[in-house]
């Protein structure tokens, strides 16, 4: 997760940083192992027990063919939190003695919430009851400094790291019965280490099997969130809390969507590709994947042949949310309709949104690609700090996506106020 500003130039500095965090959420965000804090509790992640599906979906189901730390692929692998129904968010706010909290715990608390939890229930359909518990109200005062952790942009088997989370549970511990809970959140006071626009480090540690233990459990899913998240547009009580949504979507198995080069593969669409700037919410796909949608939600476009689809708007519950066409056992093609509502405050031209899946590529590397419409038109928003030049990505009535290559099209055929038409047609079978 990185800030990123819009329409000037990322210093080589900047790139550098970006570069390193995503080589970074190969370690932090991704390995696999143990997803709830306690033992015994409902099967992590949204998985098989909680993905809505039948078997017309069967070849919609991508999955990685080879080694990937936090695949695309559904249903999701083992090893990370459930995102459906209740969940407990451990929230604890740290302190350091060359960094000492200032003001009020309870502040640094309020960046956060109740937005977050207002987020996921909206992006959920209230699907997922997101529940924040603070038993240490007060800043947990770490027993070294921060400098003497020597945290940079953290992993979660480099020594400080280990340290640090030792300590924290070490200080929580009489407070704190971690087997309660099904992931941590950690505040750290906003004047630890640089700002957030110079170098980040807001992590999160995800299916992290090998954690350091707490109450018998180890501590597997965990985000960090270090200075304020301020995109330089003077928005920040607005904005300021969405990198702590995004952290979270890794403790549920999401991956990052942003690369190297920054937001430009899937712009403003998904929170996991920027989480500055305006308000955004997550593709349908993943909404799928995390168990947010009904099997009569999804289609499933496989079979050779013209067929016409129906789609509402994703901010709406209820209607027909997603169509995918998958190419093989990898990837696919995802389409859904995206307007300016719930938590899509960006949206400048509604319409589908047809990008690809590939469940074969790492967190960080590009797994989504949202598909442009209108190639360097420069975008419709003017909205600070949103990839602008995917922002009127959506196809509308009389456009269409076409791959000559493997026989598909996308037309869209008719708009509404309540529903748009495709139709997609391939000329080949997956």
């Amino acid at each position: 997760m990185q800030p990123q500003p819009s329409r000037r130039r990322i210093s080589p500095r900047r790139l550098a940083a970006l570069a390193s965090v995503s080589a970074l959420t190969f370690a932090v965000s991704t390995s696999a192992g143990h997803g709830h804090l306690s033992p015994g509790a409902s099967t992590a992640g949204a998985g098989p027990g909680s993905l809505s599906r039948t078997s017309a979906h069967g070849p919609c189901l991508i999955s990685s063919k080879r080694e990937v730390q936090m695949s695309e692929g559904i249903p999701t692998a083992p090893g990370y939190t459930r995102s459906t129904g209740t969940v407990r968010a451990l929230t604890l706010m740290i302190d350091f003695s060359d960094a000492p909290g200032e003001g009020d715990a309870l502040d640094r608390y309020r960046e956060f919430f109740p937005r977050t939890r207002e987020w996921f229930t909206t992006s959920s359909y209230g699907r997922l009851d997101y529940r924040p518990e603070i038993p240490v109200p007060d800043w947990l005062r770490m027993p070294k400094s921060f400098r003497a952790y020597g945290i940079e942009r953290g992993a979660p088997f480099d020594p400080g790291y280990r340290e640090l989370v030792r300590d924290i549970v070490a200080e929580a511990d009489p407070e704190v019965d971690f087997q309660s809970y099904d992931l941590l959140n950690v505040l750290v006071t906003p004047n630890a280490g640089p700002a957030a626009l110079d170098t980040v480090l807001s992590v999160t540690f995800a299916g992290n099997g090998e954690a350091p233990t707490a109450d018998g459990v180890p501590v597997s899913n965990a985000s960090f969130v270090y200075s304020r998240q301020d995109d330089g547009s003077g928005s920040y009580d607005l904005t300021g809390y969405r990198v702590l949504p995004h952290e979270n979507g890794h403790v549920f198995g999401l991956p990052d969507l942003y690369t190297a080069e920054g937001g430009g593969a899937v712009g403003h669409w998904d929170i996991m590709s920027e989480d500055w700037g305006a308000n955004n919410d997550l593709l349908a796909w993943h909404k799928w994947k995390l168990g947010w949608l009904d099997a009569s939600q999804v289609g499933c476009a496989a079979n050779r042949g013209t067929r016409e689809y129906v789609l509402t708007p994703l901010a709406r519950a209820g209607g027909p949310k997603l169509v995918f066409i998958p190419l093989n056992a990898h990837s696919g093609y995802a389409v859904e309709l995206r307007t300016r509502a719930g938590n899509d405050e960006a949206v400048c031209r509604p319409g589908v949104l047809v990008y690809r899946v590939d469940a074969n590529v790492d967190t960080g590397m590009g797994p989504i690609t949202v598909y442009d419409s209108r190639r360097d038109s420069g975008g419709c928003t003017r909205a600070p700090n949103v990839h602008a030049e995917l922002s009127d990505a959506p196809f509308t009535p009389g456009e269409s996506f076409e791959d000559r290559g493997a026989g598909i099209r996308v037309a869209v055929t008719a708009a509404g106020a309540e529903e748009y038409r495709v139709r997609v047609t391939r000329t080949s079978r997956s």
